[in-house]
């Protein structure tokens, strides 16, 4: 007895210091800038706003083809349900965590046959028994709840993996479907050029026929005219490509798919001043790699738990009786307590392997999340120059459009006049449909850019509230 006195100071030692463990600091994470390097002078800086709804951002476009799609993209996309199916799983972790807090409570019975020594006349005998059990594990150091808490923050990165995920998907559906109708205008103005190729050439033999022109004059013409066709027939490949593409994104089979042509109705939206640097902290690609650090945080103290002792209790009450009918009388009751302290002495090394390789994994998360963060400023910023680009490419496009209609028109008309080769004429109606593609091709990139930029700052904006005062440093974006 005095020696088991003189062991409980020990045991207390031990006790209050596995509830003074502390969780180990997480590694140092780099501070985010205040601003945005592209958004200078035009972008001024505003609270974050991560816990707000930003709403239906793919309706700032204004077309309802795409409102449809991308709901529907949400419901039906295979990535969208695989995310939903791995958020349920963690979500059950954590129940089957939580349960481990709680005592375990169960039904038991059983028949046992047994004979020679230590039974009655080296008689062999039956022992039949029923009861309840109950045991639970007393969490003196916090192991148990801290595997709780990592499961639940396993879960809540499963959650905002899956909202990066329906927002991928929601974006990858917009720039599918944007580059479509892009397509569209394209393929359209190509099929112009072709017609009116063919009106020309149609002009040109009936000269040659008259003997006004050389052969070659009519031979240029069908060159021109093929070779546009052929330019027609490929971007009629890119559009199925596309539109097959696009079926899968909406959960659909491509065989069973179709979206007619049509015309290029979607409003380009232009995102307000106001949007800081910390609002990537709503990004839930960058809340999933936090929720992923602290989980990893928290699974160092659970590997640290494992040197203190593990208490058990333990309890059941019932009957035991070598004959049935006797089994259930309050005479043949029994019960029995008990506790249960484990502490292993010598393990090989195993607890230390378990510490380290919990704290490798914390580093490992610590730097997943530095990488998440500095790879979202760069996205940002990859699209805000590109939207500046963008803009500025296409008022010189422009300008190079408007030029080359006036070459057109002029060389049409000195053709016409006979001061001018045909192929001075050819040359000019070829640099015209040059620049149209190259004008489309870049309000296209505008489009795709606003979507990238929309994506990268978490999927979507806050917009001032009605009434509410705008900084006075607000500058509008250009």
């Amino acid at each position: 007895m005095n020696r088991t006195l003189r062991l409980l100071p020990l045991l207390a030692a031990l006790v209050l210091a596995g509830c003074a463990t502390a969780l180990p600091d997480v590694p140092a994470q780099a501070e985010p800038p205040a601003q945005f390097k592209e958004a200078a002078a035009r972008w001024t800086t505003a609270a974050p706003a991560e816990a707000r709804h930003r709403g239906d951002w793919w309706q700032a476009f204004g077309d309802p083809v795409l409102d449809a799609l991308v709901e529907s993209a949400a419901e039906y996309n295979t990535d969208v349900q695989q995310a939903s199916a791995r958020l349920a799983q963690a979500r059950a972790l954590v129940r089957a965590a939580n349960a481990d807090r709680l005592p375990w409570v169960g039904l038991g019975a059983g028949a046992q046959r047994q004979g020679g020594a230590g039974t009655a006349d080296n008689a062999p005998g039956t022992l039949l028994n029923a009861g309840v059990e109950v045991s639970y594990e007393a969490d003196l150091f916090g192991r148990l709840a801290r595997n709780r808490d990592a499961a639940a923050l396993d879960a809540e990165s499963r959650l905002a993996l899956l909202h990066s995920t329906r927002l991928l998907v929601q974006a990858e559906t917009a720039q599918a479907y944007l580059g479509l109708r892009a397509l569209d205008v394209e393929r359209a103005l190509v099929r112009d050029t072709v017609a009116a190729y063919a009106d020309t050439l149609r002009l040109t033999q009936r000269r040659h026929q008259a003997g006004d022109i050389a052969e070659l004059d009519v031979v240029r013409v069908e060159a021109e005219v093929a070779a546009t066709e052929s330019e027609a027939l490929a971007l009629d490949r890119q559009r199925a490509a596309l539109e097959h593409a696009l079926a899968v994104l909406v959960g659909a089979p491509a065989s069973q798919f179709a979206l007619p042509a049509d015309t290029w109705r979607t409003a380009l939206p232009v995102i307000p001043p106001g949007v800081p640097a910390t609002v990537l902290a709503r990004r839930p690609d960058v809340a999933a790699a936090q929720a992923s650090l602290l989980a990893a945080q928290a699974r160092v103290g659970v590997a640290q738990a494992a040197w203190f002792p593990a208490v058990s209790l333990t309890a059941a009450g019932g009957f035991a009786s070598p004959d049935l009918g006797d089994l259930f009388r309050w005479s043949a009751r029994s019960w029995g307590i008990g506790a249960l302290l484990s502490l292993p002495l010598f393990d090989g090394g195993r607890r230390v392997a378990g510490v380290e390789n919990a704290q490798a994994q914390l580093e490992g998360a610590a730097a997943s999340y530095r990488g998440q963060v500095l790879a979202a400023f760069r996205e940002v910023e990859d699209q805000l120059s590109a939207l500046r680009l963008l803009r500025e490419q296409s008022q010189a496009q422009a300008r190079a459009v408007d030029a080359a209609t006036r070459a057109t028109t002029l060389s049409s008309t000195r053709y016409r006049n006979g001061l001018v080769s045909q192929l001075e004429l050819l040359d000019a109606r070829r640099s015209e449909l040059r620049n149209r593609r190259q004008a489309l091709q870049v309000r296209s990139a505008q489009f795709q850019a606003t979507v990238g930029l929309i994506r990268a700052l978490g999927g979507g904006w806050e917009l001032p509230a009605v009434g509410e005062e705008k900084p006075k440093t607000e500058i509008a974006a250009r």
